[in-house]
């Protein structure tokens, strides 16, 4: 079979870059004006727009009785918005959520949902819904052709391209939204602050940031709290419309308990709980007795903390607990909102104001335009109406005699097509003399009308005093308290882990392997512990658990670790190298712990050393840092505290010769190699001829124990120590003729 040949003849072509580039700009236009911005004028994205919209058609004014949400999402998605019912009917319920809105648009009966799960809402067969009473404000004006319209999805209806907004709810209920390369996040703002901002505008156009905001104080949340960011902060905010502020929980003490009675915007209580839980189980609250949740219908918010004394500081305590949980939250601003011109744009507070003033006298204008069209054509047929009373008997005697009335009339009395058909259409009844007097009464009272309104169209100055009186009408008949309090308050600062800790002793042990742990007490015996098969015991240092704890490695490098975060000794601890990060190859050989003062000893087995201060060795750095310079092919001793300016040093060489130093005779130091402590020349110890295997401090009325092979131990006074003083020309001694192998030395109490 012969192979068809492609014919792309009138398929129309185009280079896959242009046709990419075109329809990601279109999505993204889409995505920006269409779903995601709302609009400056109504403060309204296009589901929210169709939803209001569509339940007033079906008549769900605030007085009328409530209708299944299925029977409006059905009308919504039918009608004007082909997409998802779960997405329209999320988007009408966060208009009815008290919580969510400032102002809600929707008033609902069934569940909701609540601030602790915004989305467990009962689907849309159960609940049944309304508008509000607030929604008055933005349809109100719908039928004096304020708005433009366009046809729906299939061109067999009109719907509102915009809400004629009474009054500037883009910033009162605000609202948020992600788009393609942009956001907006506005918060809401009370409607009386708003609208006096508004009025003071109109007054004077040309009122900066500050002036606005004696007004316009801040962002005002659906459930309360406090917003804590400084002024200089939120006049920014409102200046170049981003930024963002501090909202804080609000609290008061009942019988010496905690109660937070409103929490900060989108907050759950549940998660606050959540979190201050987790802190307690952790013991990072132990101030803390117990927590509950003791909100209900008469207290929506209602969150006890119980302090275990009446001594806990509850200032230091809530400042914790603002700090590490959801109980203040930081929120972000960005007025960035689809303009008059259709364009989107990031607004400042006066600029908003300003551009929404123009929309809302716009508005107005129209509705007198529309008004007065009506009033002309009324006034028009009364007109008509007039004559035909003044000539009553003819007009009935061509109504009776004439086959075409209509055109007899008009020709008669030189009347419009309108007139005509109006006198045509009047009931007997109405052909009395008081009908004639009504006439001229209600053209005199449309005539004034006209009159007036005529006026305001050709008076900005008229049109802006009525745009004015409105805003003040609105403003008492919808207006009501502020909500959120404007408190100034420093940021809420954690307490750290150690002020949460009770100070206790504790033992840091470390393995030869490198393993860590840290126990209770400093009456442990380290050796008894159990260790990791094939590891052992290296070194230990007594402290406090709220002290750091610093290892130094065999290439003398010291790191630094909290010993309160040390795993406990029931185990075998974990490894160092998991927290810090030493060089290849290294081990782990002492560790130290105490106040930063403390002096310490760190030699390495060549002999070589000097006294330290432990603040000197602290490293966070996870590297750690180069503290003891250690020579070629030596190792680091365990590191022992210099206590006592009056101890002995003592010193022991693989070959069990032992060497006793004053300790005020040695050197202090905070890096370096050091002096040579104990004289080993550096050929034997870089070849590992001669080096020590044991060192020891030992101050007076302390007792020394060495411990050489199976042999019994051997106990030394301090004053039996100084025996073993270097002196000028005179031969190392061993502790015994039996010790020629040192294991190790203890130093004890006597």
């Amino acid at each position: 079979m012969k192979d068809q040949e492609l014919n792309f003849e009138g398929v129309e072509k185009e280079p896959l870059k242009s046709f990419a580039e075109r329809a990601y700009l279109d999505y993204s236009m889409y995505v920006i004006l269409d779903r995601a911005l709302p609009h400056l004028g109504d403060g309204l994205k296009p589901v929210q727009r169709r939803i209001v919209y569509a339940m007033s058609e079906l008549g769900l004014a605030a007085g009328a009785k409530h209708k299944k949400s299925a029977r409006t999402v059905g009308d919504v998605i039918g009608k004007f918005h082909p997409h998802g019912d779960s997405a329209c009917y999320e988007a009408m319920v966060h208009m009815a959520q008290d919580f969510a809105y400032r102002y809600p648009i929707v008033d609902g009966q069934g569940n909701w949902g609540s601030t602790d799960d915004p989305k467990s809402f009962a689907a849309m067969r159960y609940t049944e819904s309304r508008l509000t009473r607030y929604a008055d404000l933005l349809l109100q004006e719908l039928e004096a052709n304020t708005v433009d319209w366009a046809p729906n999805f299939d061109g067999s209806l009109d719907e509102p391209t915009m809400l004629p907004a009474r009054v500037p709810n883009i910033l009162l209920n605000g609202g948020s939204g992600i788009a393609v390369g942009m956001a907006t996040d506005i918060p809401p703002h009370n409607l009386r602050e708003v609208l006096k901002a508004c009025v003071a505008l109109l007054d004077d156009p040309d009122l900066s940031t500050r002036k606005i905001m004696a007004h316009v104080k801040g962002p005002d949340l659906p459930t309360g709290a406090e917003i804590v960011s400084p002024r200089e902060e939120l006049v920014q905010l409102y200046d170049t419309g981003s930024g963002s502020f501090k909202a804080r929980a609000t609290y008061q003490l009942e019988d010496g308990e905690i109660v937070i009675d409103a929490l900060p915007f989108q907050v759950s209580g549940a998660k606050v709980l959540e979190q201050i839980g987790a802190q307690m189980q952790q013991k990072k609250l132990p101030m803390v007795e117990d927590i509950r949740d003791e909100s209900d219908h008469e207290n929506p918010t209602r969150l006890v903390i119980v302090p275990k004394s009446n001594r806990v500081d509850i200032p230091g305590l809530m400042a914790h607990v603002f700090a590490t949980t959801d109980l203040e939250r930081n929120y972000r601003v960005n007025i960035n909102v689809i303009a008059l011109d259709g364009r989107p744009r990031v607004m400042g507070l006066k600029e908003l104001l300003l551009e929404w003033l123009e929309f809302r006298k716009s508005t107005v204008s129209r509705r007198l335009s529309h008004r007065l069209a009506k009033l002309n054509a009324r006034l028009h047929i009364l007109e008509g109406m007039l004559i035909a009373y003044l000539n009553l008997d003819e007009v009935i005697r061509i109504v009776r005699t004439e086959d075409e009335p209509k055109a007899k009339l008009i020709k008669r009395f030189k009347l419009s097509d309108e007139q005509a058909e109006e006198i045509l259409e009047t009931k007997l009844r109405r052909l009395a003399k008081l009908e004639e007097m009504k006439i001229r009464d209600e053209q005199k009272k449309l005539a004034l009308e006209r009159e007036e309104i005529e006026k305001i169209l050709k008076s900005k100055a008229k049109l802006t005093k009525l745009v004015r009186e409105e805003l003040l009408s609105d403003a008492e008949e919808f207006g009501d308290e502020r909500r959120t309090r404007l408190v100034e308050r420093e940021a809420a600062q954690a307490i750290s882990a150690t002020e949460l800790l009770t100070s206790e002793p504790t033992t840091v042990v470390l393995s030869r392997l490198g393993w860590v742990r840290a126990a209770k007490g400093h009456d442990i015996d380290v050796r008894a512990l159990s260790y990791k098969s094939g590891d052992a015991y290296q070194a230990s240092a007594k402290g406090r658990n709220l002290q750091q704890a610093v290892f130094v490695d065999s290439t003398g490098r010291a790191y630094s670790l909290d010993a309160h975060q040390l795993p406990a000794a029931r185990g075998y601890g974990e490894p160092l190298s998991g927290t810090v990060d030493p060089p290849d190859g290294a081990t782990f050989a002492a560790v130290l712990i105490g106040e930063p003062d403390d002096l310490w000893l760190l030699v390495s087995d060549a002999g070589y050393g000097f006294a330290v201060r432990l603040k000197e060795m602290y490293a966070r750095n996870k590297k750690g840092k180069s503290v003891l310079k250690v020579p070629e092919n030596a190792l680091v001793l365990p590191a022992q505290p210099l206590m006592n300016p009056a101890a002995l040093a003592v010193f022991v060489n693989n070959d069990g010769e032992v060497s006793a130093l004053a300790v005020d005779q040695i050197e202090e130091m905070g890096a370096g190699k050091g002096q040579n402590l104990y004289g080993i020349p550096g050929k034997k110890s870089a070849e590992r001829d001669e080096y020590l295997v044991a060192m020891a401090v030992v101050s007076p009325g302390e007792i020394l124990t060495v411990y050489s092979g199976n042999s019994a131990p051997m106990k030394l006074k301090f004053e039996e120590l100084k025996q073993f003083q270097d002196k000028k020309g005179q031969r190392r001694q061993r502790f015994s003729r039996a010790y020629k192998q040192v294991d190790r030395l203890e130093v004890a109490t006597a």
